[in-house]
């Protein structure tokens, strides 16, 4: 542990001119008189570390000294390409690998380019998750992680229904979607590939053996495709609407975007009113109940009838609690 924080220390003083024991602290999670003692251990090991005393004084390497401890280990090279999503890494458990590979990058770059890394995370963050919920990581989440790197096969429970069931996985990749995380994975015995939301899962043991992946399989590609599956699968009835032109602005922000889009795409003439009907496909009348409520006096559910008398019954409600 000593050892590496101390190569993490020289990789910090070779990056940047100069650093203060407060920030070598803050950087390294120790206290101050920590650094004191590791600073003269690296001294005595022969490594030019030099204290400046007073109020802007710090630490830093002197006589152009560099080291070569920056190759990268293979968990911190893959994460690294992971470090644009600070919140997935830091669920997976590979905050350290990544902080670490990012580290030992700028030590090895020249030092005109050493604050890249910083201008970089300044101006561009990804922010996975949906607004105004918080998802917790799944509790499962790093060991299944730690499986997917490893091409390990794993032994799954999950809640399906009001049962559990088990199954012997070979967990191909991981999805963050909107804040969910999913699990792409082939089923042995089949050979099919499926997707698990991981927040069902109950129970994960790895396989001491590893399997061996398809090289055709494409993560990205096969979720897209399975999204928009998905996506279709579950819209299951229509309701004809009309649309003002407010109300055509809203719909994308109400219902699914890909039937939004058919529905707009085989969308009647403008009448006098400037309003315009539509098919949309749903997932069933409560749902939509749900999402066009959200568009207010901008829509009206012409089909089907007991969707219409719904809206009706709530407008009078409405009516009556503002009267």
């Amino acid at each position: 542990m000593r050892a590496a924080r101390l190569i993490k220390m020289v990789l910090l003083l070779q990056a940047r001119p100069s650093m203060t024991a407060a920030e070598l602290a803050g950087e390294l999670e120790v206290s101050e008189r920590t650094i004191t003692r590791d600073a003269q251990a690296l001294s005595e090991a022969g490594v030019p570390v030099y204290a400046d005393r007073g109020r802007a004084g710090g630490y830093r390497l002197i006589g152009g000294y560099r080291t070569r401890l920056t190759g990268l280990g293979r968990s911190e090279a893959e994460a690294l390409f992971l470090s644009g999503v600070p919140g997935a890494l830091r669920e997976m458990g590979l905050e350290d690998a990544a902080s670490a590979a990012r580290l030992k990058v700028s030590a090895a770059l020249m030092p005109s380019l050493r604050d890249a890394s910083q201008n970089a995370s300044q101006r561009f963050h990804l922010d996975a998750p949906g607004w105004f919920k918080e998802t917790p990581a799944p509790e499962l989440l790093p060991p299944l992680a730690d499986a997917v790197w490893d091409d390990r096969r794993v032994t799954a429970r999950y809640r399906r229904q009001d049962t559990e069931v088990e199954r012997v996985l070979e967990p191909y990749g991981l999805v963050l979607k909107a804040g969910v995380w999913y699990l792409c994975a082939r089923v042995p015995d089949t050979g099919s590939f499926r997707v698990y939301r991981i927040d069902r899962f109950t129970a994960i043991t790895a396989d001491e053996d590893r399997f061996v992946r398809d090289e055709e399989f494409d993560l990205p590609g096969f979720w897209e495709e399975r999204a928009a599956q998905f996506a279709r699968a579950i819209l299951h009835s229509e309701v004809v609407l009309r649309l003002s032109e407010q109300g055509v602005r809203q719909l994308p922000y109400a219902t699914d975007s890909a039937s939004t889009r058919e529905a707009m795409e085989t969308a009647s003439e403008p009448d006098e009113q400037g309003w315009v009907t539509v098919t949309l496909a749903v997932e069933n009348e409560t749902v939509a109940y749900t999402q066009l409520m959200s568009l207010g006096p901008e829509a009206e559910v012409l089909e089907p009838a007991t969707l219409r008398e719904r809206f009706k019954e709530a407008a009078h409600r409405m009516a009556d609690r503002y009267r």
